[in-house]
């Protein structure tokens, strides 16, 4: 590995190095020969020293947001122009993004965006700061996967047309050896038992459809010959303008979901009996019983699979469709969900420590360029695209 370039400009301070950080902190070091991994615990983001490149320097600092004295440090080892990366927990983003904009830095973390962190907009615009959400796996990789399809319609004539358009987006982790619970947890469990009691809403046969409970309505996709279930995930709604298909008027399937292996509904029944009714405290025992059976070893492989997929159908029956997809395995610190997650948070900090994102409060780029270079990014360290009917550059 050649040794990093030496780098005066802004520093990158990476808070949080759980189980999807690893990859993203290593090539950021060895890309900027340098990061600073703040944390409550630092063991991990210790043990990641020997896979930076020669050359390169990573420090460890503690970090606990609850105390005020530590808050205190980490903002005054904070420059202006510098970029935070939050891979804590969703709820502590938007505390993150103001300690950013009061020292005048940018931030980048891969969770949706919320209203709270929205409404920081105009003071990130007035202070040329970018706080770039939704930059992971689902949402992010999926984000400029659809944007490069969107590309490829448009250049192929067959949007504004008032052709039938389909669109469906799918993302699942699960582990490369099957078992008869079909899944194994990358983080604790909670996040996934919440998610499954929302309801997802979409467009279906046409019209506007909303399902209370992810088991309630689960599909086959088969990709590749494989068959696996898919359920509806969250409002996908917001994203038919956010994708520019907010003008279709023939918007026939409008689709972001989450993929699990074939067999899951049945293995889960229980678990979805429990959670029809259960409370936040019962959540929570079912999630550490869970994380105790069902969580990952040291040299397990997992696996991710996204397929992003559109169809404009003519009014004579004729078809155009293309799709993207990535099926990746990994195994360790470089599992295919941190590999995911984190490498593509890493083409977002690389972009501002660069200057070509816009100010404010902003998801995954819609610029095509933009787009292609991450996906360009993400392949260099071993993440590939797979496409169907599209030449998209990468």
């Amino acid at each position: 590995m050649p040794s990093p370039p030496s780098h005066s400009g802004p520093a990158i301070h990476w808070i949080g190095s759980g189980l999807a950080s690893g990859p993203g902190i290593v090539a950021l070091a060895s890309k900027w020969g340098q990061i600073t991994v703040w944390d409550m615990t630092l063991e991990r983001a210790k043990a990641l020293q020997k896979h930076i490149a020669t050359g390169a320097t990573l420090t460890t600092r503690q970090l606990n947001l609850d105390n005020q004295a530590s808050r205190i440090g980490f903002c005054s080892s904070l420059n202006p122009g510098d970029v935070i990366v939050s891979m804590l927990p969703a709820a502590f983003h938007v505390q993150m993004a103001k300690i950013a904009l009061s020292s005048n830095c940018h931030m980048v973390t891969s969770s949706y965006l919320t209203d709270d962190m929205l409404s920081l907009n105009d003071t990130a615009m007035a202070k040329g700061l970018s706080l770039v959400n939704e930059v992971g796996l689902d949402p992010g990789i999926d984000h400029l996967l659809t944007h490069m399809l969107i590309d490829a319609a448009h250049k192929a004539g067959v949007l504004g047309k008032g052709y039938a358009i389909d669109f469906i987006s799918y993302c699942g982790g699960f582990p490369v050896a099957n078992t008869p619970f079909t899944y194994k947890f990358s983080w604790t469990p909670l996040g996934v038992l919440t998610a499954l009691t929302n309801p997802a809403t979409m467009i279906k046969n046409g019209t506007e459809h909303t399902v209370h409970k992810a088991w309630h309505e689960i599909t086959e996709l088969s990709l590749n010959g494989e068959i696996f279930e898919a359920y509806a995930n969250r409002n996908s709604l917001p994203y038919i303008k956010e994708y520019g298909l907010g003008e279709e008027n023939n918007l026939r399937t409008f689709i972001r979901g989450t993929l699990r292996l074939s067999g899951w509904k049945q293995a889960w029944q229980d678990i979805f009996t429990t959670l029809e009714n259960a409370d936040p405290a019962e959540l929570k025992i079912l999630s550490d019983q869970l994380w105790q059976d069902h969580q990952y070893q040291d040299a397990e492989q997992d696996r991710v699979v996204l397929h992003v997929a559109l169809s404009a159908t003519s009014l004579d029956g004729e078809i155009w469709q293309a799709s993207l997809s990535l099926d990746t395995t990994g195994s360790g610190w470089r599992s295919a969900m941190a590999n995911c997650v984190s490498l593509t948070v890493a083409e977002a900090a690389n972009a501002l420590m660069a200057s070509r994102l816009p100010s404010g409060v902003q998801s995954a780029p819609h610029d095509i360029a933009e787009a292609r270079a991450w996906l360009k990014g993400l392949k260099r360290n071993g993440i590939e695209i797979t496409a169907e009917n599209i030449d998209f550059g990468v």
